[in-house]
């Protein structure tokens, strides 16, 4: 009888496309959860804000959001195709992926749930270098799955130029 982890560890040479499927759903799945404190903020709170002139508007943040999550998925089952043939890196790669996103739950908790603009900026800062982390320990395992968090990165630095604007203006 094969253990739960070994069939998971296999599932992306066995089934590659549910397990892109699986990876890719999961990363949305667990990215939109952070909507939760999102919808909160921005209830009332985020309205009455000074916004900084380039600020997109809100409905932009949906659309690219769904877009770096499913890159972020397409990474994850690139590195977790390797679990077989270099365990030790996967493993380092899927626990600072696991970490970094928590942190990035973590800043919508902040900025939105708690309306701590400043809390929300410690917490970007330390998203955006386990963001760095993650594509170093993907690009590691799977070249192309360091890349494809780029874009991501590039929004997060977006994104923590812009709550830190707020927290000027504001």
């Amino acid at each position: 009888m094969t253990s739960l982890s070994a069939r998971v560890r296999a599932l992306p040479r066995e089934n590659p496309v549910v397990a892109l499927v699986v990876a890719v759903l999961a990363v949305e799945a667990v990215g939109a959860s952070g909507a939760v404190f999102t919808t909160r903020g921005l209830a009332g709170w985020y309205g009455t804000l000074q916004r900084p002139a380039f600020a997109p508007p809100n409905w932009v943040f949906g659309p690219i959001w769904t877009v770096l999550f499913a890159l972020a998925g397409v990474a994850l089952w690139l590195v977790w195709r390797r679990a077989e043939s270099s365990p030790r890196a996967v493993r380092t790669a899927l626990g600072v992926f696991l970490v970094h996103f928590a942190f990035n739950l973590g800043w919508s908790a902040a900025f939105f749930g708690a309306q701590a603009i400043g809390a929300g900026l410690v917490v970007i800062g330390a998203l955006w270098l386990l963001i760095v982390a993650t594509t170093w320990a993907f690009g590691r395992v799977d070249r192309r799955a360091g890349l494809l968090l780029v874009p991501y990165l590039l929004w997060v630095s977006f994104a923590a130029y812009l709550n830190y604007r707020f927290w000027v203006l504001n």
